[in-house]
């Protein structure tokens, strides 16, 4: 990735787009978590209900406290052992955070990434940015930009291509209060 393609992300980004990138995991689909309209287009494209609500990345913890209330003191440090990294958790949501992104619950999906392009992605952004697996319900999640085409044709904004290898499934979700495994990795 190119500092002109992370610029032209960015300002896609900014500007309400829809975009694919590489994860630590599989490609994602992101956009600004606060821009209904891309939040709605990304639940189209993948044919998902809102009520399964959607994950958050950052590349440092400034990124995500907006959207969540940090809990105990020695919570906080054992979720943030694990980070960065492919673990998201459940962390109570602040009451200003959009139904759009909760799925209307009580709690949102956060995580600190450590994939290069996803953390310079973010960083350049200045928050956090929704990051959703890039896949059709029922279909595994794309791996690389071919997949990405075949499942979404032209109909996304950019799509960051990276070198990077990822593990190919889908990130671990634990319960930030408990610290229960919701799903395995």
């Amino acid at each position: 990735m190119t500092p002109w393609q992370l610029r032209q992300a960015t300002r896609i980004l900014h500007g309400g787009g829809v975009i694919a990138y590489p994860t630590e995991t599989v490609y994602g689909l992101g956009c600004d978590p606060l821009y209904a309209k891309a939040v709605f287009a990304i639940m189209d494209l993948k044919q998902r209900p809102i009520e399964k609500g959607l994950i958050l990345i950052g590349s440092r913890l400034e990124h995500l406290l907006p959207y969540f209330e940090p809990l105990e003191t020695r919570r906080m440090a054992a979720i943030q052992r694990t980070w960065p990294g492919p673990v998201t958790w459940l962390l109570p949501a602040r009451t200003h955070v959009p139904d759009w992104l909760t799925g209307g619950r009580d709690t949102i999906a956060v995580r600190i990434t450590s994939h290069p392009v996803a953390a310079a992605l973010c960083a350049r952004f200045g928050g956090a940015i929704v990051s959703t697996s890039a896949n059709p319900a029922g279909k595994p999640p794309a791996r690389n930009p071919l997949q990405i085409r075949r499942y979404f044709g032209n109909t996304l904004d950019d799509i960051l291509c990276n070198a990077h290898a990822s593990r190919g499934s889908a990130s671990e979700i634990r319960d930030g209060r408990s610290g229960r495994v919701i799903r395995a990795g």
